[in-house]
């Protein structure tokens, strides 16, 4: 499989709308018996949110098959600090990260985080945070080969 991840900014948050609700498609799937939003309105918020985060020095990296979209990474880089752990001023959160299911089990997720790592390294960022559905076992097992450990577990009670 030949892949090219490409860098990318807030020019191409229109492209992601697909690839995002394949996401919040995938969320309902690996973690069910919860209320989502409907694809119009989790778009907007995400969406809104996209384009937030790519105003400082967030980035899109866009992995590219033949010229299909077959998977994006979304990095928000903040710059203030942890209120709890000692953390360089700057830190970086992988706000999505997703490969379609006809791309995984190729490398292409391990290309994106080590794109990820290259495109962090040049800003100067170390710190770094992911988040994953407490169901998806296979995105948290990823993570933790790459160093990722568990630190905030968060619970809902969600009246919807």
């Amino acid at each position: 499989m030949s892949v090219e991840i490409v860098k990318a900014g807030p020019e191409v948050v229109d492209e992601l709308r697909d690839l995002w609700l394949e996401l919040h498609h995938h969320h309902q799937r690996v973690q069910p018996g919860w209320r989502y939003k409907d694809d119009e309105d989790s778009w907007r918020v995400r969406r809104e949110e996209y384009l937030r985060w790519l105003s400082g020095d967030g980035f899109v990296l866009l992995a590219r098959q033949d010229g299909e979209l077959v998977g994006y990474a979304l990095v928000d880089v903040r710059t203030d600090a942890d209120d709890t752990w000692v953390s360089d001023d700057r830190a970086a959160h992988i706000r999505s990260l997703l490969v379609r299911p006809e791309g995984r089990g190729h490398g292409l997720g391990t290309g994106l985080l080590d794109a990820i790592d290259t495109e962090l390294a040049a800003l100067g960022v170390q710190d770094v945070w992911i988040d994953a559905l407490a169901a998806n076992d296979r995105a948290i097992g990823l993570y933790e080969q790459r160093g990722f450990r568990p630190a905030v577990l968060y619970l809902a009670r969600l009246r919807a």
